[in-house]
């Protein structure tokens, strides 16, 4: 064969020229394509170890940086290329065709292809919280179609299933059952079924440290996203917060200054749209506090449910869990110590609730990390107060949003150097440094400046004494009518003392308030309403005054209990006490006319007793077979007391805690068949 290019066209001597033959071409090609088939078949047949600390983890959106662990029975060919799938454990199988075909035929029946299923590409399950049930998170039923929407666009391929329903206002004896056994059943389903990441669809108080829990305990990639909260609540051109006017209304009622069709508008006039409750309550707080340890995208929680950018984070988090898997991104690595820390100084600053640190504490026993209530007295009381949002404050969820939500809390907290760990990873890879920096509110009079805040020192006290071992106080709502009557003696700063009024449960407290010993400087001490009391600890703890003290205008006495009260309440109450009356706590041996000194100062509660009257009183309550409690009237409450843990430490069932990492331990079920 000759030379192609003419001579008069060609710059080199012909002596350079080597003479070219296009087959030889074709055959050094075949050699090559059938050489790169080769290393192909052997690269899919090594094992990738993974690094289970996640470090280096997912920098940019979209890029795979994280390793993993291919391990399974055949190499799947598709998106997850390269690291085996947990999903494949299923729908992947070359060692046993019929487990394959057992474990994927029924999901063709609604549409799916075993193409799709086989293809190795990442299964997402959309833990759906939202029902007729639960209405608060009943716009996820919406939400959840732009979920899918995202996981698919994304690549991956979406289950969506629902989860034990949690209904605060709506379910008896106490919500707070349900968050326990809500976590089991999520647990269960993760590690029952091939999911490879979790959307988890947050929302009413319990539902957020329901799913956390479950995430810490199952470790798979996992991202939350809130329902949102209502739009704000008006009446007669007032602000009207949900929840919190629930409190104000009744002191109303009670004082006989508004009717039972007042007392009717009024509350439901804090309810205007789809949502959770408008008011820095439990549900506000846990999932801001989501967002704050990394779990939530940027800006996700404050959006109010019914606006668009709620349904445009919704489309958000379905891409961003696609490579959450891509990246092996899991609950381990963004849950650290240091993301608990600062989910405490941010809980802080926006008023959170007195649940915040049962349930934190609760998400921390299940991922490993120590945290205690002396934590939260040590990171958080120190924290200025900045969010002007009820029922610390005036302003309502859409004003917060507006105002920059928590990314501009976070920015202001960043520049006063009072963020304990802004280099702690993120669900999108980046910092919370990286994701708050420079993102500050437009809004002082929502979100106060870190020089100029609501309050100083506007933490949680964590509480010790003779009347129990541990229990807390939240300042950010002391009223300064509260602080003038019990906190302002020159002599005794910060430090009350006064008579007791005792009541065993809410149905003691209705039938006695109005008849008992109670004036403008009693304490009143609810018990018998903790874990194992009531059962569940309920949110029972805030009392009102009687009729008599109210219609003088005294609407704040302090109380003291063995149970919880409402995120949305403002009342100053002494919550959470452990151990509690039924189990042995000396709670259980106040009687009313005792005295009892509370010093903020020192941290401590004490009965003004002498040791040996304590002990009588004890030796009696033992001879009558201890403090009396109700029976349990199911099944998972019978269950429910004898595993559950005291509040300090989280209401956790005592042997959940030892299960962890599940999915690295057991990688994959036994097969069924």
């Amino acid at each position: 064969m000759t030379c192609e290019t003419p001579c008069a066209d060609c710059s080199s001597a012909c002596a350079e020229r080597p003479l070219v033959d296009i087959e030889d071409y074709k055959a050094e090609l075949s050699k090559l394509r059938a050489r790169s088939k080769a290393l192909e078949e052997q690269l899919s047949e090594l094992t990738v170890e993974s690094s289970d600390s996640g470090k280096g983890k997912g920098k940019g959106k979209g890029k795979s940086e994280g390793k993993g662990k291919s391990e399974g029975k055949s190499e799947g060919e598709g998106e997850g290329k390269g690291r085996r799938l947990r999903s494949a454990e299923w729908f992947n199988r070359t060692d046993e065709r019929g487990l394959h075909l057992v474990y994927m035929d029924r999901y063709l029946n609604y549409g799916l292809t075993k193409e799709e299923l086989s293809s190795n590409k990442p299964i997402i399950g959309i833990a759906q919280s939202g029902s007729d049930v639960s209405p608060c998170n009943r716009h996820h039923l919406e939400l959840a179609k732009r979920v899918r929407e995202g996981i698919r666009t994304a690549g991956g391929i979406a289950l969506e299933f629902p989860t034990h329903p949690i209904q605060e206002t709506t379910r008896r004896p106490t919500a707070t059952l349900d968050r326990n056994l809500s976590y089991l059943t999520l647990v269960e389903l993760l590690y029952a079924y091939p999911f490879d990441g979790v959307v988890l669809l947050t929302g009413c108080d319990k539902t957020t440290p329901a799913c956390l829990m479950a995430a810490a305990t199952m470790n798979i990639p996992a991202i939350c996203l809130n329902v949102g909260p209502m739009l704000n609540g008006s009446l007669q051109g007032e602000r009207v917060g949900s929840g919190t006017i629930i409190w104000r209304a009744r002191d109303l009622y009670t004082a006989g200054q508004i009717d039972a069709d007042e007392l009717t508008d009024m509350v439901c006039s804090g309810t205007p749209s789809p949502g959770h409750c408008n008011t820095m309550g439990t549900a506000s707080t846990m999932n801001a506090l989501a967002e704050a340890l990394g779990m939530a995208l940027p800006g996700s929680a404050a959006i109010p449910a019914p606006y668009r950018e709620r349904s445009q984070m919704a489309y958000h988090t379905g891409l961003r869990i696609v490579d959450m898997v891509r990246e092996d991104l899991k609950p381990s690595d963004i849950m650290t110590r240091a993301a608990f820390e600062n989910a405490i100084v941010v809980n802080t600053a926006i008023g959170g609730s007195t649940n915040a640190p049962i349930h934190l504490n609760a998400v921390a026993k299940h991922v490993g990390v120590p945290l205690d209530l002396d934590d939260w007295d040590r990171l958080g009381y120190a924290i200025p107060l900045l969010v002007n949002m009820q029922p610390a404050g005036e302003m309502l969820s859409e004003d917060y949003y507006r105002a920059g939500g928590l990314l501009a809390v976070m920015a202001d907290l960043l520049d006063a150097g009072k963020l304990p760990h802004p280099e702690a990873v993120t669900c999108n890879g980046r910092t919370i440094g990286d994701n708050v920096r420079g993102k500050h509110t437009w809004d002082r009079r929502t979100i106060k400046p870190f020089s100029e805040p609501m309050k100083e020192n506007a933490g949680f006290i964590h509480l010790k004494g003779t009347l129990f071992d541990s229990a807390i106080m939240k300042t950010s709502v002391i009223s300064p009518a509260f602080r003038k009557e019990f906190l302002q003696d020159p002599a005794d700063p910060n430090a009350f003392e006064c008579p007791v009024a005792v009541f065993d449960g809410p149905e003691d407290y209705q039938d006695r308030v109005e008849k008992a010993a109670i004036g403008r400087r009693t304490i009143l001490i609810m018990r018998g309403v903790g874990p194992l009391g009531y059962p569940g600890a309920a949110e029972v703890v805030n009392m009102h005054a009687p009729s008599h003290l109210l219609k003088r205008g005294v609407r704040d006495l302090p109380c003291i209990g063995d149970g919880r009260q409402s995120g949305t309440s403002g009342s100053p109450s002494i919550l959470n006490a452990t151990p509690e009356a039924a189990d042995g706590g000396n709670l259980a041996l106040v009687r009313d006319g005792d005295r009892v000194r509370v010093d903020l100062d020192k941290r401590r509660v004490d009965i003004l007793l002498p040791e040996n009257e304590l002990k009588a009183r004890r030796k009696e309550l033992e001879a009558k077979g201890g403090y009396q409690i109700p029976p349990s009237h199911t099944p998972w409450q019978d269950i429910f007391r004898r595993e559950v843990g005291g509040l300090s430490e989280g209401m956790v069932l005592k042997r959940a805690v030892q299960f962890q990492r599940v999915a690295q331990n057991f990688p994959a079920p036994r097969d069924n068949h």
